[in-house]
């Protein structure tokens, strides 16, 4: 599919779903004034054979003239070759509008999930991009699709009416006030069910959620015995989701019925209207048939605009959450006006915490709270929520340059990140630069490989479920080392080996990074004794800097943390 523009930020006014949808509705007009054009090909083929028909009764059979009812015959013939094949094309046009809308709003999202990059997940929950994506997107496609039929609907509709006046003013009169009199009947139905259906939208999201919530933590809580406290509280949001689309069911089936109800009474009405008119003989035989034939055919267009009205309904709920989506902002934007990049081999600097990491060098953060320490750390690769010109790399504001260098330059890699999906080889060289076998090396991690049946072919499985914690550590930590950045920060790279595989990691990963800067956040003696240097940060401050050997020795704030790591460890 061609790729689509960046959103307009007044499109994507989470208050202006309808102008959303004109806008999508825009961006595929072609398709979609193809759909129409045979929509209403299609409809008024069926709108115009009852005609046809009863001028083959009246000057066919009853005036028994066989030139004439062969004529008339050959025409409904025409008629319905015509309706044939503009039904088929309107159906393919109608699937094309779906598809297209459907996969343009996966298209924005994604986008606009990029966009936000680690803003994402602070911003918006895993369940409500879910329901996007499955839910959210059916809806906003149904609206592009019934599009083609409700044109068709509309003018089938003023082209019966017009047939119906010049036939009998009466019964073109009794269609024309009753059909709109009939749908104004169903409008104080669409209101109750537009807000039920957000209520019941809602809901399902934050069931999703809970339900992502216990599927990530199911080893957790499986280790503190906190499954029943979770089912029992999915089971409560499950049932009142249920609930909400009971509530939803129970107006939909009262518009479905009177989508049923008040077009029979209708045509009850009109098909006793135009008897009387026959046997008064106001109206021939075959105008009796004709109208009779209208009757009936009202239906269609009928239960078309009521359904374009409850689909379009679903629609507006459906990119009101879209447009949310797509109003926010990351929490660190491009520069209006970007600097120069700055030479390579530049040192790295945070003002705010007085961290100065000089080029080269395989600098650690140690700091008794994590919490800080990985703040830094994303402050590091301006991944931080709140983000200022603190951070600089050799002099020049990490904010003032483009992110696009920051993020070839900066790497950070957290201890919470996951494995994509797809071929293991591809999910750790995700840069295309190669060097897998060294990385998987440092990282301690062949013998990951060497069970893998496939070896680097294996397929990986969403975010990696099929590997334990360590081992997913380690292929992270070699996906890192395989990007092989100007600049790379490690968050707790080795928090989940055991001590074996930390010593195995920490010996390697300064030969690996040599002539690279690295900074590490750990508070493991096995790595900090391969450090060059290490800055020990309390309250977000570096206070000392110094080897492993001369903290150990001159600092007791610095041994207590390290020291008591040691005694937790073992």
């Amino acid at each position: 599919m061609r790729q689509l523009p960046v959103p307009d930020p007044g499109i994507a006014d989470h208050r202006s779903p309808g102008r959303f949808l004109w806008w999508l509705a825009m961006g595929q007009r072609r398709t979609l004034l193809g759909g129409m054009t045979f929509g209403i090909l299609w409809m008024s083929c069926q709108a115009v054979l009852p005609a046809v028909l009863g001028r083959a009764i009246d000057r066919g059979v009853a005036d028994r003239d066989q030139s004439q009812l062969l004529l008339w015959a050959g025409v409904m013939l025409l008629i319905g070759l015509v309706q044939a094949v503009t039904g088929i094309m309107r159906h393919r046009f109608a699937v094309t509008n779906w598809l297209t809308a459907s996969y343009r709003v996966v298209q924005l999202i994604t986008r606009q999930s990029v966009r936000l990059g680690g803003s994402l997940p602070r911003k918006v929950s895993t369940g409500e991009v879910i329901a996007i994506g499955t839910t959210d997107l059916n809806h906003i496609g149904n609206v592009m699709d019934v599009t083609a039929r409700f044109s068709g609907a509309i003018v089938s509709f003023l082209l019966v009416s017009t047939i119906l006046l010049t036939t009998s003013v009466q019964l073109g009169l009794v269609v024309l006030i009753g059909v709109p009199l009939l749908l104004l009947v169903l409008g104080p139905i669409l209101k109750p069910l537009q807000v039920r259906s957000a209520t019941e939208r809602q809901m399902r999201s934050d069931l999703s959620n809970t339900g992502t919530d216990i599927v990530g933590g199911l080893r957790v809580l499986r280790g503190i015995g906190g499954e029943g406290v979770f089912l029992d509280r999915y089971r409560r949001e499950s049932q009142a989701t249920r609930v909400a689309a009971v509530n939803v069911a129970k107006l939909q089936s009262v518009l479905d019925a009177l989508q049923i109800f008040l077009p029979g009474v209708f045509v009850v009405l009109v098909v006793w209207l135009a008897g009387r008119a026959a046997v008064v003989g106001q109206l021939s035989a075959g105008e009796l048939v004709a109208f009779y034939g209208y009757s009936a055919f009202l239906l269609i267009p009928l239960r078309t605009a009521t359904e374009f009205a409850n689909k379009m309904i679903r629609g507006r709920v459906a990119a009101g959450r879209v447009c949310r989506v797509l109003a926010l902002d990351p929490d660190v934007v491009d520069p209006a006006s970007p600097s120069p990049a700055p030479p390579a081999d530049s040192d790295l600097l945070d003002v705010r915490s007085g961290l100065r990491v000089r080029p080269g060098t395989l600098v650690a953060i140690v700091s008794e709270q994590p919490d800080d320490s990985a703040l830094l750390a994303d402050r590091l690769g301006l991944c931080a929520p709140e983000t200022d010109d603190d951070v600089s790399l050799g002099g020049v504001p990490l904010t003032s340059l483009p992110h696009a260098v920051v993020r070839e330059r900066i790497v950070v890699s957290d201890t919470q990140a996951a494995l994509f999906a797809g071929r293991l080889a591809d999910r750790i060289d995700e840069r295309g630069k190669g060097g897998v076998d060294e990385a998987l090396a440092t990282a301690s991690a062949k013998d990951i490989l060497d069970a893998l049946p496939d070896g680097l072919d294996t397929v990986v499985t969403e975010k990696g479920r099929s590997f334990s914690g360590g081992q997913r550590q380690r292929l992270v930590l070699a996906r890192a080392l395989a990007a092989d950045p100007e600049i790379l920060v490690l968050v707790e790279p080795t928090s989940a080996v055991d001590a074996h595989t930390e010593v195995r990691i920490a010996s390697r990963l300064k030969a690996h990074r040599a002539g690279r800067t690295t900074v590490v956040t750990t508070v493991s003696p096995l790595v900090l004794d391969a450090v060059d240097e290490v800055a020990f940060l309390v309250d977000g401050v570096v206070v000392a800097v110094g080897t492993h050997a001369e903290l150990l020795a001159n600092h007791p704030a610095y041994r207590t943390v390290v020291v008591r790591d040691v005694v937790v460890a073992s």
